[in-house]
């Protein structure tokens, strides 16, 4: 034996004495396929190879096993892992602020952030301060954040509605 008092795998996979099937579909080192055997037989041909056997597929029927070296799977597995964790891309949510009388360039600058951070996978908060007697003619906020909606609607879609919230009003692009 080669683990004499190791304690059964509780993450990852099942290999040696801990595989609870009868039988298996074994794949020897070389990725040949050398049909159904007992578990034991499996075993002993792995240890044979001075390599362990190594349930790769426990849901098949019967599960599939390989001859591998424990260590090494579990090591490329979780470098694998730690591949995957890093290349995702978390969407953050982007805020853009104006107000309801913005000139048209300040206007078309704020654009081109919006279409850059949507561009990039981002969501975009677009927040419209009101300030004084700006708030009682809140249909001029209304009428921007609509402008705003159709001039990101080819790449945006618009995943929360303009919405009044004490002195700002707010709407919520997300990517396409």
């Amino acid at each position: 034996m080669r683990r004499p008092n190791q304690a059964p795998p509780m993450n990852g996979p099942r290999f040696n004495e801990w595989i609870q099937s009868p039988k298996v579909r074994v794949i020897d080192h070389e990725g040949e396929n050398l049909g159904v055997m007992y578990t034991r037989e499996a075993m002993e041909q792995a240890q044979s190879l001075g390599l362990d056997l190594v349930e790769v597929s426990p849901n098949a029927d019967p599960p599939v096993a390989k001859f591998l070296d424990v260590g090494k799977f579990k090591y490329e597995a979780q470098k694998k892992a730690n591949l995957a964790r890093k290349s995702q891309k978390t969407q953050e949510i982007k805020e853009i602020k104006m107000r309801p009388n913005i000139d048209d360039h300040d206007y078309d600058t704020k654009m081109k952030a919006i279409h850059k951070f949507i561009g990039e996978g981002d969501k975009v908060k677009v927040t419209l301060r009101f300030r004084g007697r700006e708030l009682s003619h809140g249909q001029l906020g209304m009428n921007l954040l609509k402008r705003v909606q159709e001039d990101t609607a080819e790449d945006a879609k618009v995943e929360s509605y303009p919405r009044m919230e004490g002195r700002q009003m707010l709407m919520v692009l997300s990517p396409k």
